[in-house]
């Protein structure tokens, strides 16, 4: 409640679906947009309807005709020897490991995201892809596309829903969120070599064969660290300026061109560390 508060003394006049449809459409967003969408409810202020508000807006402004998605992760489902954030003890491991319950993209929550995706994700007509750590959930036109058979492996490469938003040539929407929560950039580290480029151990609880299993396989070990550089860079490459979407900085790019920015970046300012 304490921040809810804050939220409150900060806001200088509460935000609305309305209000919403008219900060997105001075941003540029349009309808048949494919759009994923990564977004902070609090840094845009105290909203009427909450979440509800901008996703209506969202789906008002691109209609049936575009595709609305966003990331819905599960960093609960996910090697337990790796968690830092809490760490819990390595007596637990096992226990976890054994009993933690297997992915269900019906059931299990988002962790960690914010209420948008989490809102999101239980609307009508949305899908979810079918991975236990990094499903994407998606609404409009190429949503069955977009989440239909996302890999075990190469979680964010070019088979995964941030590969096909690359092929559908979408737009990436960050709402008062900074390059850090970008995933897209992650598939610019799937398209390109680097120093220190490894691929980790990953494991999750999943069904096979309708029979819950922990199983393991190999993923990039992804880095962010430098995402708020790269970000910054490809800002000023485009001379872009961000808008308000209610009190929130808030910015909308081609995702495509982004992404081959990134790749060249990565190359580019990896090498030289």
């Amino acid at each position: 409640m304490e921040k809810e508060f804050d939220i409150v003394k900060n806001t200088t006049k509460p935000n609305t679906a309305g209000s919403f449809k008219k900060d997105l459409i001075s941003l540029g967003l349009k309808e048949g947009e494919i759009l994923i969408v990564h977004s902070s409810l609090s840094k845009m202020g105290w909203t009427v309807g909450g979440p509800v508000a901008l996703i209506d807006a969202l789906m008002d402004l691109i209609t049936p005709k575009g595709t609305l998605i966003m990331p819905t992760f599960t960093s609960g489902n996910t090697e337990p020897s790796e968690w830092q954030y809490p760490p819990v003890p390595e007596e637990w491991w096992s226990s976890i490991r054994e009993y933690i319950p297997a992915f269900h993209p019906d059931k299990i929550p988002t962790r960690g995201m914010g209420s948008i995706p989490e809102t999101f994700r239980k609307y009508p007509n949305v899908i979810r892809s079918n991975h236990p750590t990094t499903s994407f959930a998606a609404w409009g036109k190429y949503a069955k596309k977009i989440v239909k058979n996302h890999p075990l492996e190469n979680d964010l490469g070019l088979d995964s829903p941030l590969g096909k938003i690359y092929e559908l040539d979408g737009q990436i929407l960050l709402l008062g969120v900074p390059h850090l929560n970008n995933s897209s950039l992650h598939l610019a580290e799937y398209l390109c070599e680097y120093p220190g480029k490894e691929y980790i151990t990953i494991g999750s609880a999943i069904y096979v064969n309708k029979k819950r299993r922990w199983v393991t396989w190999k993923e990039l070990d992804n880095i962010s660290d430098d995402f708020d550089d790269l970000g910054h860079d490809y800002e000023q490459s485009i001379d872009y300026r961000s808008q308000k979407v209610g009190e929130a900085e808030a910015r909308l790019f081609s995702q495509r061109d982004m992404v081959d920015f990134a790749v060249k970046w990565i190359m580019k300012n990896r090498s030289e560390e």
